[in-house]
């Protein structure tokens, strides 16, 4: 993919700075983990009976909305969901309602109600059951469950596409919270972290990647699929330097990883409508992924990331013509051959 449009990428090339070469590569966490939660995991449910909370504060949450967070929990149970999905609805009702019934609206939705300001708009059911904590609780989930792609998803952005308001990212904040009265209610560790949720234990959700002993970590899997180098451009027709690495990533909405430990500098679409990410490593080296949809993007800028982490799902904006990772390596804004420099940090791209 070429960055002319995008020119916030650099164009020129430096030779690559060499580190020691580490060739051991092992897995950064597993799917089957069982010190991940040895008690139930995010793939299983966790229940409790609203008439046996006990009256007690957690995390700022009195009785009476611990008892509403309980309906929540059991509703997702008794709809067979996991124990990340009951702590998605429990975060996104202390984001709309604080965990209270309320019997009102506000300027954005005045017909809005309950636990999660539901509307009256017919898909939500009847002002009685929008203002009870079960019922409204179930219809918060079924239409939670139709989100296919959630376990790949943010959990602010779950709640997003459920609710459709106005900030995505505006349930995050409650995610630490949402997690302890769970943990709080139940007696159970889930298992699910803290900050914004978007490192969970891996249960086919989030996907870990793999780190070679120098702290290294590949950035997508599959083959290579356009190299480093001059080439003609697959939209513009012209020959033009390709300053990436294309690899097939998992195809649509497979796993995006970061390539080391850093600081998220910018997420965002270019001018061309790349859809970017790009982390900040120190030292002068950043890398940058590109082509996600708005969807695919599971960090924000400011945010610090560890290697391995996923941050991103595979998508194919703007200058792309299928689904695929364009990764790029710059020392000190210069551009330089992924693929080599990668191996020198002990990772094998493609």
């Amino acid at each position: 993919m070429d960055k002319k449009a995008g020119g916030w990428i650099a164009i020129a090339a430096v030779p690559v700075v060499v580190f020691t070469t580490a060739f051991s590569i092992l897995l950064f966490g597993s799917a089957a983990s069982a010190t991940c939660n040895p008690e139930s995991g995010p793939s299983s449910s966790v229940s409790i009976d609203p008439k046996a909370v006990p009256d007690t504060t957690i995390s700022g949450y009195g009785h009476e909305q611990l008892v509403n967070a309980a309906y929540i929990i059991q509703a997702g149970k008794d709809l067979g969901l996991s124990v990340r999905d009951q702590t998605i609805g429990v975060m996104t009702s202390m984001g709309e309602s604080s965990l209270i019934v309320l019997d009102r609206g506000d300027s954005a939705g005045p017909d809005s109600r309950g636990l999660f300001q539901q509307r009256g708009n017919g898909a939500w059911g009847s002002y009685d059951d929008r203002m009870n904590p079960y019922i409204s609780s179930t219809n918060f989930f079924k239409k939670l469950a139709t989100i296919e792609d959630r376990d790949s998803l943010a959990p602010t952005i779950v709640a997003h596409r459920v609710q459709v308001n106005a900030d995505p990212y505006h349930y995050e904040k409650f995610w630490d919270s949402a997690v302890a009265v769970v943990e709080g209610l139940s007696g159970i560790d889930t298992g699910l972290q803290g900050g914004n949720g978007n490192k969970v234990c891996s249960n086919g959700a989030l996907l870990p990647g793999e780190v070679s002993a120098s702290g290294w970590a590949m950035p997508g899997t599959g083959p290579i699929t356009d190299p480093f180098g001059m080439r003609l451009h697959p939209t513009e027709g012209v020959w033009r330097l390709h300053r990436g690495t294309d690899l097939q990533a998992g195809g649509c909405d497979g796993p995006i990883w970061a390539a080391q430990d850093g600081v998220v500098s910018r997420v965002g679409f270019d001018s061309a409508g790349n859809g970017t990410i790009t982390v900040d490593h120190g030292g002068g080296v950043q890398t940058s992924y590109l082509h996600m949809y708005g969807s695919g993007f599971l960090v924000r800028a400011g945010d610090k990331v560890e290697a391995g982490q996923q941050i991103a799902r595979t998508g194919s904006s703007g200058q792309s013509t299928g689904c695929h990772l364009h990764f790029v390596v710059n020392i000190n804004g210069n551009a330089v051959d992924p693929v080599p420099f990668m191996a020198e940090v002990g990772v094998k791209l493609g």
